[in-house]
């Protein structure tokens, strides 16, 4: 079955417009008249198609896209793999829901996660929506197995925008401003962020993990904790890389203490970092592990992952959802996976990073607001400075990601201190088309 019907989209940068272009201007003046003013908007452009890791707008002009929509298509928009099962599977039917009329999509997308995910132990999954349901789920399998109440997380964390994630995440604005109460009995750890860390660099790891250990064991007992839950890198936070050894060490501690040990893989999930999953890094094994955005090629899809009995501990009915798993869904993350083995896109999640980092450490050198440059694979991000501190300069940052927008690169934010570009290209892009992006970000910085 062919996957496109029209002419393929060039992968290349073209400017026919300013941008915002006249139409992408109209259209965005109707947006703000039927549109909640609550929603952002980091790219000032309507898309009109994309593929692979061009975005076109409905005004012609061609951009390169260095966010994939936060992570999510990390094959390349329309993946001809992803597109041919979602057509197939629309065709065949839209929906049942799996706990009323099970289908073999389902069971198919668990069968790999299971298999594909760390951890040589018998595992079982479900599958969710979104991200941010997918931790809500895991959160509530995990304190239904231990009888326990109490969440540890981390400074800089985003696990999402429901209520329970908002109370989760680090970040007042935008996230939770006004948006509370929160739900309770969620208690915040300090995090390791190499760049800001005040101690001995060398003694780090250790010094964290008996901070982490002792408000553990002093504010909350160990044995009321249900979970620890932690990004591998830190994502909306600023991609905070935690030292060697840090990871590890907490799910060591959360072994001895019957906690149940929970990754949230959303944005690190999928080939992104140079590993199927980022906390391969260092060998670690969840007991239960967090999935979303790469995983279905730009559908809406999660999962939750863990331990065979941690999985099975909920009564029958316990677990559902009206659309979570819906089959179209699962057939394009049978695609996305497909793609991910037969185009080998962990090792190109590899070689994108060593041009990105090879490229932001010498802008690093050359331009002083640039204070730190961290990440790991296709997930890298530069930390913008006030030029001879570590002031945060988001002015400067908000400057450079004009000049790319108005150039035709498309670069998202993120941070704590609303400091630092991310940079989350689809493993599918060429090194020709990277390069001149980041050509563009040099020129932007030069700009300043």
């Amino acid at each position: 079955m062919t996957s496109h019907s029209h002419e393929p989209l060039p992968q290349s940068r073209h400017i026919a417009t300013e941008i915002p272009g006249p139409k992408s201007a109209q259209a965005l003046a109707r947006r703000k008249e039927a549109v909640s003013a609550g929603l952002g908007m980091a790219f000032p452009a309507v898309i009109a198609r994309a593929e692979g890791a061009i975005m076109e707008d409905i005004d012609g002009n061609r951009i390169i896209d260095l966010g994939s929509g936060i992570g999510v298509v990390t094959v390349g928009n329309a993946n001809p793999r992803v597109v041919s099962r979602v057509i197939e599977a629309a065709q065949a039917f839209t929906h049942t829901n799996f706990t009323t009329a099970p289908y073999l999509g389902y069971i198919e997308v668990c069968e790999a996660l299971n298999k594909l995910t760390p951890g040589k132990f018998a595992k079982k999954s479900i599958l969710q929506n979104s991200g941010a349901e997918a931790v809500e789920n895991a959160i509530k399998i995990a304190r239904h197995y231990t009888k326990r109440a109490a969440v540890v997380v981390f400074e800089h964390a985003y696990h999402g925008r429901t209520n329970l994630t908002m109370a989760l995440t680090a970040k007042n604005m935008p996230y939770k401003e006004g948006f509370g109460p929160f739900a309770n009995e969620i208690y915040r750890m300090p995090m390791p962020y190499a760049y800001r860390w005040t101690g001995d660099a060398a003694t780090m790891t250790a010094d964290a993990l008996a901070d982490v250990t002792h408000k553990i064991e002093k504010e909350i007992g160990a044995k009321n904790v249900a979970a620890i839950i932690i990004e591998p890198i830190q994502g909306e936070g600023g991609f905070i890389v935690p030292p060697k050894g840090f990871l590890p060490g907490l799910s060591e501690y959360a072994t001895q203490n019957g906690i149940v040990f929970i990754a949230d893989e959303v944005q690190t999930g999928f080939a992104r970092t140079g590993n199927y999953f980022a906390v391969e890094d260092e060998n670690v094994e969840p007991d239960m592990i967090v999935t979303a955005k790469g995983i279905a090629g730009g559908l809406p899809l999660a999962a939750v992952t863990a331990r065979a009995e941690i999985m099975d501990s909920s009564h029958i009915g316990g677990l559902g959802g009206t659309y979570g798993g819906n089959p179209i869904a699962c057939a394009a993350a049978l695609g996305a996976m497909e793609a991910i083995a037969e185009d080998k896109l962990v090792e190109r999640a590899r070689q994108i990073g060593k041009i990105l980092n090879e490229r932001l450490t010498a802008m690093a050198a050359k331009y002083s607001v640039i204070g730190d440059v961290r990440g790991r694979g296709a997930m890298q991000a530069i930390e913008i400075v006030v030029a001879g501190s570590k002031d945060p300069n988001p002015a400067a940052m908000a400057s450079v990601i004009k000049y790319c927008q108005a150039h035709g690169v498309l670069i998202l934010t993120a941070g704590t201190y609303g400091n630092v570009i991310r940079f989350l290209p689809p493993l599918v892009i060429s090194d020709e088309l990277l390069v001149e992006a980041l050509g563009i970000l040099d020129d932007a910085f030069a700009a300043l």
